[in-house]
């Protein structure tokens, strides 16, 4: 039997009377690498928003890891990690992970534990003491990618976390997120890199705000006869290739 870590049901959102997210459906499984799949302003941080309770919905219904949205109590089970950084400048990367860390109530060898992890994987572990001011874009990226693991959680939301990123370490990242969804937990990921597509368990492809084609990246593929997941974004979308 599947269970459904994210549930979105009849959900719309306007911004100015401007029609953002149109009736959208979107289930979830545990324990699986999803893609939400779109071209910027497509409406991806939009939902992951609404997912996470930032911003309430118009309509429908939505239920994170069983329970409905928002839930301020739900957070500390969600690792989040934002299209835009929001890191402390004035603080070192490990005061940064140390803070954010510690709204989790961890013990403090728990935390030093995660903190060596989130670290080590997004290869900061020799600026952690560096300000956050003298970061690189990319570094900070990975410092925002690190925070979003810090507290272990079930589930994790990254929006678009490997721009940036050089391709050595976005492989080394996604080869984690592999790890990690074999110990359990549900790994949500916004992209328009359709590399990065492929590498997803399922895809939702999102247009202009609404959803145009779910399924594997072979289910998808086959249904639309092309080898290219582009080709079945423009196929979807009703573009002729």
């Amino acid at each position: 039997m599947c269970y459904m870590a994210i549930s979105m049901k009849n959900v719309s959102k306007s911004f100015q009377k401007q029609s953002v997210i149109s009736d959208l459906h979107l289930e979830v499984e545990d324990g699986v690498i999803f893609g939400l799949i779109g071209p910027s302003g497509g409406g991806k941080t939009t939902i992951i928003k609404m997912m996470i309770g930032m911003i309430t919905a118009d309509t429908g219904t939505i239920t994170v890891l069983h329970k409905k949205v928002p839930n301020k109590p739900l957070l500390f089970d969600i690792g989040y990690m934002a299209q835009a950084d929001a890191l402390y400048t004035d603080l070192t990367g490990l005061e940064n992970l140390r803070f954010f860390g510690s709204m989790y109530n961890m013990h403090k060898n728990k935390l030093q534990e995660r903190v060596e992890y989130a670290s080590k994987l997004v290869d900061l572990t020799d600026a952690l003491h560096k300000r956050v001011a003298n970061y690189s874009g990319g570094m900070r990226r990975r410092l925002s990618l690190a925070i979003a693991l810090v507290q272990d959680p079930p589930l994790i939301i990254l929006d678009e976390p490997t721009v940036g990123i050089d391709p050595a370490l976005k492989k080394q990242i996604w080869q984690e997120l592999v790890v990690l969804k074999n110990a359990g937990k549900t790994i949500l990921v916004t992209t328009h890199a359709m590399d990065e597509a492929e590498k997803c368990d399922e895809l939702a492809m999102l247009r202009s705000g609404k959803i145009i084609a779910t399924g594997t990246p072979t289910e998808l593929k086959e249904r639309f006869h092309t080898n290219s997941l582009d080709d079945v974004f423009l196929q979807a979308g009703g573009v002729n290739t």
